[in-house]
């Protein structure tokens, strides 16, 4: 009877003494999710860099009428300007539009064949690209934070050109091309809403016809492609995207 009445109080005051010491042991705290950052999203930015230009000058006639002929030259400069775009991300999988703007001083003659003897006429071509736009589709693939892009669309773009005759005058006008631009790049995420980017685009403006010189040399036509290379900033605005997280 003494056993029973024993192991009957000892069981109550277990009972009565375990949740104070349960009490007393530390809480393990809960698994937080880590997010993965979400491209989705508006954004706005400025970029800046530099490029060259290529341009082929064609005259069908060639030098005072006889036979064809074609002059190549290049031109460089630095390029700048400002964007605006928006992603959609579903998985690992970005795609999105961006449209910009963009101020240039890329420029280059033939000059120096004209100094060394080997241009065929006598007049001397310079095309610069003074400013332009482009519209384009994007799509690429995001490893969290960073993310690895291609695009490719429409550009426009506003070209001086002038054609220089020595002793005789200056043929100076401005020609409005529409082309194509494509290129890619890699952006990274430095915070939720600052974004850095490093890209490369290619515009080609196509070929644009001087059917009427004033300078008195027989109508020609210079086809144009530029190369791009540029460091941007962009804003992201948070305007309650989806979150994809992990565990």
């Amino acid at each position: 009877m003494k056993r029973i009445l024993f192991t009957t109080v000892s069981l109550g005051m277990l009972g009565l003494i375990s949740p104070a010491l349960g009490a007393d042991l530390p809480m393990k705290a809960p698994v937080v999710a880590t997010p993965l950052y979400d491209w989705s999203g508006f954004y706005v930015g400025v970029y800046g860099g530099g490029g060259f230009g290529n341009h082929n000058l064609n005259n069908a006639l060639g030098p005072l009428g006889f036979a064809n002929f074609t002059i190549n030259y290049d031109s460089t400069g630095a390029i700048g300007g400002g964007e605006v775009g928006y992603n959609v991300q579903s998985g690992n999988i970005v795609v999105g539009v961006e449209a910009d703007g963009f101020w240039s001083g890329i420029k280059g003659s033939d000059l120096s064949q004209f100094n060394n003897g080997t241009l065929p006429i006598f007049a001397i071509d310079q095309t610069k690209l003074k400013d332009g736009a482009s519209f384009r589709a994007r799509a690429g693939i995001a490893a969290d934070r960073l993310l690895l892009f291609f695009d490719g669309g429409w550009a426009l773009g506003y070209l001086d050109h002038t054609n220089t005759v020595p002793g005789v005058g200056v043929d100076a006008f401005t020609v409005h091309r529409s082309g194509l631009a494509a290129g890619g790049g890699i952006a990274y995420a430095i915070t939720n809403n600052l974004i850095g980017k490093f890209e490369y685009r290619y515009y080609d403006f196509g070929r644009f016809v001087r059917s009427n010189p004033t300078t008195g040399v027989l109508p020609y036509t210079v086809d144009s492609t530029y190369s791009v290379v540029t460091l941007g900033l962009d804003y992201k605005f948070n305007w309650g995207g989806p979150v994809v997280a992990k565990y």
